[in-house]
């Protein structure tokens, strides 16, 4: 879907700048801006390598698993019997809560892959999903931040004098779309098993 409003986006600015001749104005803004994102992914290359280096560090230093140990009253007030079943697929959703919080979500990226196919395997890769993985979407997108790296990072690139000023900011409103996503799932997922009953 997303597609196709891309394409939408992308013609109509085309049809409008020609039929108002902008289309010098379109043509520069298209080669800055191409410039501009490649610029701005380099530029972010160093910071993402850095928290991936030491995110794998923890993995094999056995961090992990303390800070899955450290998370579980809150991984298994979410995810109840899912330790049980799959540990590994709490030490992802650790990780992947761990790297949110440090605001580095190239980082999570891989974590939260790894845990949602360890849930989709133990859902029996049915076409619906299950509480878990409806859990752990809304959970991985809100995500609370404690330290908005990459945020601060691009501020920062962009001539902030302080780019960690947004950070009161930034708990207030990740906290608040956490609790909101979740208590949303939750109340969805109880109708969704009253109709299944019905």
């Amino acid at each position: 879907m997303m597609n196709y409003v891309l394409m939408v986006l992308v013609v109509l600015s085309i049809v409008f700048g020609g039929l108002l001749g902008r289309m010098p104005e379109l043509t520069s803004a298209v080669l800055e801006s191409g410039v501009n994102a490649i610029q701005l992914c380099l530029e972010l290359c160093g910071t993402v390598a850095l928290w991936c280096g030491v995110m794998k560090i923890a993995q094999r230093s056995g961090l992990c698993e303390k800070l899955s140990r450290a998370l579980s009253p809150v991984t298994n007030f979410l995810f109840r019997g899912l330790k049980e079943q799959s540990p590994r697929a709490i030490d992802s959703i650790s990780l992947n809560i761990t790297a949110n919080l440090l605001g580095l979500g190239s980082a999570a990226t891989p974590m939260a892959l790894d845990a949602m196919a360890e849930l989709d395997r133990l859902n029996r890769q049915c076409n619906v999903a299950s509480d878990y993985m409806v859990n752990f979407v809304v959970l991985n997108t809100a995500s609370i931040q404690l330290l908005p790296t990459t945020v601060a990072t691009i501020r920062r690139l962009e001539g902030s004098a302080d780019p960690l000023e947004i950070v009161v900011c930034v708990w207030l409103s990740t906290v608040a779309s956490v609790v909101v996503g979740l208590s949303l799932a939750k109340l969805l997922g109880r109708f969704r098993k009253r109709r299944d009953r019905s």
